[in-house]
C-alpha cells in the first residue's frame, strides 16, 4: 500500500514529522516499510511558457524557443531544446542559470553556436521519474513564474505500507487516516459525500442470483460524459505517486477512490451492455478477455458481472477488455458492489495474476460505504467529465453481521498488565470510532462495518493496547525463587548416556515414530502393528515398536553418499500393542555400527567392526551393573550371532549381528551389528564403595576344565562366586577351546582364580587349599573333569 503523505495530511495532520508519523503508525501495529521523497532535490525551476519556437540553424533536431518566466515582458529566455514535443503555447519547468538539477548545475552556454539561457526539463531530469519520452507538459492554467517544487507538490513522502492481512482497512487512504486520528488524538476531516441528485431517470436492471457471493450491488447510469477532458492533476499526482498510472478521467477517478476509501470500483461503457446486468457463477463453457489482455477460460467457481448475453467482468477481481470506457464512450455504467471474501480468495492463485481490487476483496471490504464510494466516484466524474447522473440501483440481500462484544474492564487490566480506568477505555473506543454502550464495568462493543478483524474480547483489548502505545506499556521482568533440584547421584540422566556413546564414537540421529509396516514385519515379525488412521504418507502408515528400521534408512543414507564407516544412535518412543486395541509407549535407546572398528590409519590394521567390539560399547552403557549375555533368537538378528541382555535375571534388550537376509534385502555389503536397550533400565547406577588397598602380594592359580557344551560360562561363574573362600578376589574366563583332542559334545574353559589376604601373604597350602575347594564346586556342580 503506496501513498502520498500530503494525501494523508489532507485528512489528518498531526504535529508529527514524518519520520515520527512512520514511527507512530509502526509501534500501533501498521508498519512502516518505507518514507521516500516524491523527487530528488533541485532548486531555481519555475513555471515557464514557451512563445515561440524556431528551428535551429546548424542542427535538424534543436529548436530555439523563446520561453516566458515571469509576468513581465522582460522576464523571456532564449532556450535551446531538442525535446521532441517542444510547442509554442505549452508551459512547462524551466531551470534558470545556476539550478542544481540531480547530477549537474545549469550554466549559460552556446550550443551549435546559439546561446541558450536555461533548460526546459523533462521528469527524468528533475529526478520525479525514471524515463521521459520528452518534457513535462504542465495544464494550461498552471501560473508562469511559480516555482516549480511548490506547484507541483514535490515536497512530499511517499509512504509504503508492510501491512498485516487483517488490516484490510488501511487499504485505503481514509483508513490510515482513521489510524492515525485515534493513534494520535487529532481531528479526522473526512470529505463530505452528499447523493448525487439524478439528471435522468435512465437505469440499468440488475439481477443479483449469486447472493451469497454479492449481498450488496449499487450502479448507476452517467449519460453524456466528455472523455476528452484531462484528469486533474492532482489526481494524477496522487495516482502515480501510489503506483497507478492515469488512462483516462473515468478510470482514474473510479482508481482514485479505490485508494481513497478502499473500495473497489469498476465502470462499464453502456453501450457494450445488451440488456440486465447479472450477478452470477460462470458457466463451464465461458470465457473473456481481461483488460491485462489474458483470455481466461471460465469455471463455474468464479464469480461474474454479466449482461444477458455474454460475460463483462470478473467479479471482483478485474473487468473486460471489451466492455470497458475506453475513448469516445459518452455513456457509463458506473458499478460499486460488496463481494464475499470466501467469493474471492484463491481466485488470483488460480489464475496467476492479482488486482488492486482482488487484494482488497479477498480480505474484506467496508460494506457500510458501498453506496457512499460510488456517490463519490459520481461527483467526481461530473466534477471533471459533466454527463447527467441517473438513479442509483440497489440490490441488497444479508449482509455481514456484527456481533457486539463484552470487553471488560478486570480483563484488560490482566491481559495487558497496566491499570486503566472506564473513562481512559471510553475516551479509546471513541478515538477508533466504535460504537459501545458501558453497564457496570463492561464495554459492550460493536465492530465497525470496515473491521473484520474483530470479533472476540481480547481482539478489542489489543486495539486498546495500540492507542495506548505499546512502548508506553511498563516492562515487568517475570521474578521466580531459584533453587537448587536435587540430582541424585544413583540416576543417570539421558544426557549422560548419550555422552557415553558420542565418548565411544556413535553419532545421535532422531527419526519419525510413523514407519514402513514393511520395517515392523522384518524386524519384529509384527503383521498387526499400532496403524495410523491418517498416515501424512504411505511409508509411514504405522507406529514404530522397534528404532532399528529407522537407524536401517540412515545407514542407507549414509552408504549413498560414500560414507565407509558408520556408527550410529538414537532415543526414543516404542509404542508396543496391550491388547486388540491399546498400546503402551516405551523409551529405548539403539545403536548401529558399520564398517572398520576404527577410522582409517596406518597404525591400525583394517578390521570390520563385529560383536565383540559392540559388546563393549553395551558394557561401557551399564557400567557400575552387573550385566550378562545369553543366547537368544530375535527376528531381525543372526540366529547365531545374537544375545539376551541381562541384568540380575531381568532381560533390558538385545545385541546381535543384522540377519543375512535383511543385510541383502537392504543392500548392506557388510556385517552390520545391532542393539537395542530399554532406557529405564540404564537410568538407575550404583555408587562407588571405597574398599581397603591391599598391601600384599596375590597369587594366580589357573583351572582348566572340560564340560559339556551346553553349559554356559555364565552359569559356571556364578557358581564359582557364590562358592568362593573370602580370600579369592577374582575369576575370570580367559580361554575357551573346541577342537582337536575334544569330543564333539565337550568344550574346554581356562579360569584365571586371583587370591589375596587383607593381613599376610597367602601360603601355598591356603591357595591349594581354596583352589581346591572350587575345583570340588564344579566337579559336583557341572561334572566337570580337569583338564590335563
Amino acid at each position: 500500500m503506496k501513498f502520498s503523505e500530503n494525501w494523508l495530511r489532507s485528512f489528518v495532520n498531526p504535529p508529527h514529522s514524518s519520520e515520527e508519523l512512520a514511527h507512530v503508525l509502526t509501534m500501533a501495529g501498521i508498519e512502516v516499510e518505507s518514507v521516500e521523497p516524491v523527487a530528488a532535490v533541485f532548486d531555481k525551476v519555475v513555471v515557464a511558457e514557451v512563445l515561440s519556437v524556431e528551428e535551429h540553424p546548424t542542427a535538424d533536431r534543436l529548436k530555439v524557443c523563446n520561453v516566458k518566466i515571469g509576468k513581465t515582458a522582460e522576464e523571456v529566455l532564449q532556450i535551446v531544446c531538442g525535446a521532441p514535443n517542444v510547442s509554442t503555447g505549452v508551459k512547462v519547468p524551466c531551470a534558470l542559470i545556476g539550478a542544481n538539477l540531480p547530477g549537474f548545475t545549469i550554466k549559460k552556454t552556446k550550443l551549435r553556436g546559439i546561446d541558450s539561457a536555461g533548460m526546459l526539463c523533462s521528469a527524468k531530469e528533475l529526478g520525479i521519474n525514471e524515463v521521459a519520452d520528452g518534457l513535462l507538459l504542465l495544464p494550461d492554467e498552471a501560473p508562469v513564474g511559480t516555482d516549480f517544487r511548490g506547484y507541483y507538490g514535490l515536497d512530499d513522502r511517499i509512504f509504503t505500507l508492510k501491512l498485516t492481512p487483517n488490516r484490510a482497512d488501511c487499504l485505503g487512504v481514509l483508513g490510515v487516516a482513521r489510524e492515525v486520528a485515534a493513534i494520535t488524538a487529532v481531528e479526522l476531516l473526512l470529505p463530505e459525500i452528499n447523493s448525487v441528485s439524478s439528471q435522468t431517470e435512465d437505469t440499468l436492471a440488475v439481477q443479483v442470483i449469486a447472493s451469497d457471493a454479492c449481498p450488496l450491488y449499487c450502479g448507476r447510469i452517467l449519460r453524456g460524459i466528455n472523455l476528452d477532458v484531462l484528469t486533474p492533476l492532482w489526481v494524477t499526482q496522487r495516482l502515480e505517486r501510489s503506483g497507478i498510472r492515469s488512462i483516462n478521467p473515468v478510470v482514474d477517478i473510479t482508481n482514485y477512490v479505490l485508494l481513497e476509501t478502499g473500495q473497489p470500483m469498476h465502470a462499464f461503457n453502456l453501450a457494450k451492455i445488451t440488456g440486465a446486468i447479472q450477478v452470477r457463477y460462470a458457466f463451464s463453457h465461458e470465457s473473456i478477455e481481461l483488460l491485462n489482455g489474458s483470455q481466461v477460460n471460465l469455471n463455474p467457481e468464479m464469480l461474474l458481472i454479466a449482461d444477458e448475453h455474454r460475460p463483462l467482468a470478473l467479479a471482483g477481481i478485474m473487468g473486460g477488455l471489451d466492455s470497458g470506457v475506453t475513448q469516445g464512450a459518452t455513456d457509463i455504467f458506473l458499478e460499486s458492489a460488496f463481494f464475499s471474501p470466501n467469493a474471492i480468495s484463491g481466485k488470483s492463485f488460480q489464475l496467476g495474476f492479482s488486482s488492486d481490487s482482488a487484494y482488497r476483496f479477498e480480505r474484506g471490504v467496508d460494506f457500510a460505504a458501498t453506496r457512499d464510494a460510488l456517490e463519490r466516484a459520481t461527483y467526481l466524474i461530473q466534477t471533471v467529465c459533466g454527463g447527467q447522473a441517473g438513479p442509483v440501483t440497489e440490490v441488497k440481500h444479508k449482509l455481514p453481521q456484527r456481533s457486539v462484544v463484552n470487553v471488560r474492564i478486570n480483563r484488560i487490566k490482566r491481559i495487558l498488565g497496566i491499570d486503566v480506568n472506564q473513562q481512559q477505555v471510553n475516551d479509546y473506543f471513541k478515538r477508533l470510532g466504535f460504537e459501545f454502550s458501558v453497564k457496570a464495568d463492561t464495554f459492550n462493543v460493536k465492530p465497525p462495518s470496515y473491521r473484520f478483524d474483530l470479533a472476540i474480547e481480547e481482539d478489542f483489548i489489543e486495539e486498546l493496547a495500540r492507542i495506548y502505545g505499546y512502548d508506553h506499556i511498563p516492562v515487568h521482568f517475570p521474578h521466580a525463587d531459584m533453587a537448587m533440584l536435587p540430582a541424585s547421584e544413583t540416576e543417570r540422566f539421558p544426557m549422560e548416556i548419550k555422552q557415553l556413546l558420542v565418548a565411544r564414537d556413535y553419532q545421535e540421529v532422531i527419526n519419525y515414530a510413523f514407519v514402513d509396516a514393511d520395517w515392523e514385519l522384518d524386524f519384529v515379525n509384527s503383521s498387526t502393528p499400532v496403524t495410523l488412521k491418517n498416515p501424512i504418507a504411505s511409508q509411514m502408515s504405522v507406529m514404530r515398536s522397534t528404532l532399528i528400521g529407522g537407524l536401517i534408512s540412515n545407514l542407507q543414507f549414509n552408504l549413498n553418499r560414500k560414507q565407509t564407516r558408520v556408527r550410529l544412535f538414537e532415543i526414543g518412543c516404542c509404542f508396543v500393542r496391550e491388547g486388540e486395541s491399546d498400546c503402551k509407549q516405551v523409551e529405548r535407546i539403539a545403536g548401529l555400527s558399520y564398517g572398520d572398528v576404527v577410522s582409517e590409519q596406518w597404525g591400525v590394521p583394517a578390521r570390520n567392526v563385529d560383536f565383540y567390539d559392540v559388546k563393549a560399547d553395551v558394557e561401557v552403557l551399564c557400567r557400575g551393573r552387573t550385566i550378562y549375555f545369553k543366547k537368544f533368537l530375535h527376528p531381525a538378528l543372526h540366529p547365531g550371532k545374537s544375545a539376551q541382555i541381562c541384568i540380575e535375571d531381568k532381560s533390558i534388550g538385545w545385541l546381535g549381528e543384522l540377519h543375512p537376509r535383511w543385510q541383502k534385502k537392504y543392500g548392506l555389503q557388510k556385517n552390520t551389528i545391532l542393539f537395542e536397550i530399554s532406557l529405564e533400565n540404564l537410568k538407575s547406577k550404583s555408587l562407588s564403595v571405597a574398599k581397603e588397598i591391599l598391601k600384599f602380594p596375590p597369587v594366580r592359580r589357573d583351572i582348566a576344565i572340560i564340560v559339556e557344551s551346553d553349559i554356559s560360562v555364565h552359569s559356571v561363574l556364578v557358581c564359582l562366586f557364590a562358592e568362593k573362600s573370602a580370600i579369592v578376589s577374582d575369576i575370570s574366563l580367559f580361554d575357551i577351546y573346541r577342537g582337536k583332542g575334544m569330543e564333539n559334545t565337550k568344550k574346554s574353559l581356562a579360569f584365571r582364580v586371583l587370591l589375596q589376604d587383607t593381613e599376610k601373604t597367602l601360603t601355598d597350602e591356603e591357595a591349594d587349599f581354596a583352589v581346591t575347594n572350587l575345583i570340588e564346586v564344579l566337579k559336583n556342580k557341572f561334572g566337570a573333569t580337569l583338564r590335563n
